[in-house]
């Protein structure tokens, strides 16, 4: 059983070993963490050409070699070639790299789950790498059932947030708020809550029983 985390990218090196659409996809992704993304392979996409031509991405046309990884925070090795992937999941695991191997969780310190973002929020669905295809099914009933709006919503709850940490509110009087604003689906109780603060009015609004 793995430990789900989100990982911290931004700024951070990441090197993507590999040069077809499946890499391609993992650098859009490596991107929009803000990281600093590095390509190797001999032969590379039109979209990963086109990254580096724009200057968004490094990109290295020839074999990968173990010093490619020197200074990365995470690896990715996204080849057909299985004795190529193992190699640098073994050049990762000897440096200390956190590496993920497109379909090969056996070689993976990291799997990357199936995840629909909503601004700040993100929803994801792991099946520990066995079954990516079931993953994806499952993402696309969230998509269905978490609209656009989950995003403005996401922004308006953090807020709220904020301002009862201000307030001295505690975890618990916050948390049983909030998910009274949600299950009531009033979002002019959220407007209401945020108008009365930034008007610096006091009131019992919220109060628990």
């Amino acid at each position: 059983m793995s430990y789900l985390v989100n990982l911290a990218l931004e700024g951070r090196a990441a090197v993507v070993v590999g040069g077809g659409e499946v890499a391609a996809r993992k650098v859009q992704d490596l991107l929009a963490a803000k990281a600093h993304v590095t390509v190797i392979a001999p032969r590379l996409c039109d979209g990963i050409v086109a990254l580096a031509d724009e200057k968004r991405i490094v990109a290295h046309g020839r074999p990968y070699r173990a010093a490619d990884l020197a200074g990365a925070f995470v690896a990715i090795a996204a080849t057909d070639d299985e004795g190529l992937n193992a190699r640098v999941a073994a050049d990762a695991a000897a440096m200390n790299v956190l590496v993920n191997v497109v379909d090969r969780p056996a070689l993976c310190t990291f799997t990357v789950p199936a995840t629909l973002r909503r601004g700040d929020l993100t929803l994801a669905v792991a099946t520990e790498g066995r079954c990516p295809a079931l993953a994806g099914i499952l993402r696309a009933e969230l998509e269905e059932r978490y609209g656009p709006e989950y995003a403005e919503l996401a922004g308006l709850f953090g807020e709220a947030r904020k301002k009862m940490i201000e307030l001295g509110w505690d975890g618990r009087r916050i948390r049983e708020t909030l998910a009274g604003i949600y299950r009531a689906g009033d979002r002019g109780l959220l407007d209401e809550f945020l108008t009365r603060r930034a008007c610096g009015e006091s009131s019992s609004w919220g109060t628990s029983s």
